[in-house]
C-alpha cells in the first residue's frame, strides 16, 4: 500500500509541477525502493532521502541502476535528463551511535564517539565510486547518465563538543553534495577546510566501524531507529504545514 501510493504521489507531483530541474523526495526505505525504480524508469528525477546505513545506499543505487535500465528499455535513448541524488544523513547517526557508546561506558567505547557518522559516510563513498564504474555503469553513461551523487544530509554537529564543520571538513570530494544550514556554512567560511577528504583514508574508515560492531554496536539497529524517527518526523512535518496552509485558506474565505 505504501510504495503504491508513493508510487501515485511522485508521479502525480512530477506531472503537477512539470519542472525540469524538480526532484521529488522518496525515502530510501524498504517500501520506498520500488517506487524510486519506478520513477527514474518513467525519466523522473527523484532525491532518495533518509539513509542511515551503507547496506540501504547499496540497495538505494541498485535502484537507480535497474530505474535507468528499465528507462532505456521502454525507449529512453537519452538518459541526460534523468538525475538523482541519494541524502545519506550524517550527525543523527553520532548522536544515536555516542548514546550507545556512552551506555557502554568503557575507555575503548568512549574513544569512538563521534566518529562512527564520517566514517560510514567515507565507506560509503567508496561504495559510490565502485558502483558508477565498470561495464554496466558505462554502457548507462554512454546513453548520457548522470551518477547518483551522495548527499550529505543533517550536516549541523549536535554535540557541542565537536567542530562545527566536522561533517563538512571530512566528507569532500568528487559528485559529492553537502545540504549545510547557515550556521554551519558560516563556520565553514570562517573556519573551513576546502581539500579532497572524502577518500582520504578509506581503510582507517572501515576499521572504525570494525571497531564499533567489535565492541557490540549494531550499525543495521542503529540505522533502523533513525530511520523510524526520520519517517516519523517527515509526516509531523507534512501534517504541521497542510494545517497551516489549510488555516491560512480558510482566513481568506
Amino acid at each position: 500500500m505504501a510504495t503504491a501510493r508513493t508510487t501515485t504521489d511522485a508521479r502525480s507531483l512530477h506531472e503537477l509541477i512539470n519542472a525540469p530541474n524538480l526532484m521529488v523526495k522518496i525515502p530510501g526505505t524498504t517500501e520506498g525502493l520500488p517506487s524510486i525504480r519506478t520513477m527514474i524508469g518513467e525519466g523522473r528525477s527523484i532525491n532518495v532521502t533518509l539513509i542511515f546505513s551503507v547496506s540501504r545506499y547499496l540497495e538505494v543505487m541498485e535502484s537507480y541502476l535497474a530505474g535507468l535500465e528499465d528507462a532505456v528499455a521502454a525507449g529512453h535513448s537519452d538518459l541526460s535528463n534523468i538525475a538523482s541524488v541519494a541524502s545519506f544523513f550524517i550527525s543523527r547517526t553520532d548522536t544515536e551511535v555516542d548514546r550507545r557508546l556512552e551506555q557502554l561506558g568503557s575507555e575503548e567505547a568512549l574513544q569512538l564517539r563521534g566518529k562512527a557518522a564520517v566514517a560510514q559516510a567515507q565507506v560509503a563513498y567508496q561504495h559510490f565510486l565502485t558502483t558508477f564504474s565498470g561495464p554496466r555503469w558505462e554502457a548507462l553513461a554512454e546513453k548520457g547518465a548522470q551518477v547518483q551523487r551522495p548527499l550529505w544530509a543533517s550536516t549541523s554537529t549536535k554535540n557541542p563538543l565537536y567542530p562545527d564543520t566536522l561533517y563538512v571538513d571530512e566528507l569532500i570530494g568528487p559528485n559529492t553534495v553537502n545540504t549545510m544550514p547557515d550556521n554551519t556554512i558560516e563556520a565553514f567560511i570562517e573556519g573551513g577546510s576546502v581539500k579532497r577528504t572524502v577518500d582520504a583514508d578509506p581503510a582507517s574508515a572501515k576499521a572504525i566501524l570494525d571497531s564499533l560492531v567489535e565492541i557490540g554496536i549494531d550499525l543495521e539497529d542503529v540505522a533502523q531507529v533513525l530511520e523510524e524517527e526520520g519517517v516519523a518526523s517527515f509526516v509531523k512535518s507534512f501534517d504541521e504545514l497542510i494545517a497551516s496552509l489549510t488555516s491560512k485558506a480558510d482566513s481568506l474565505m
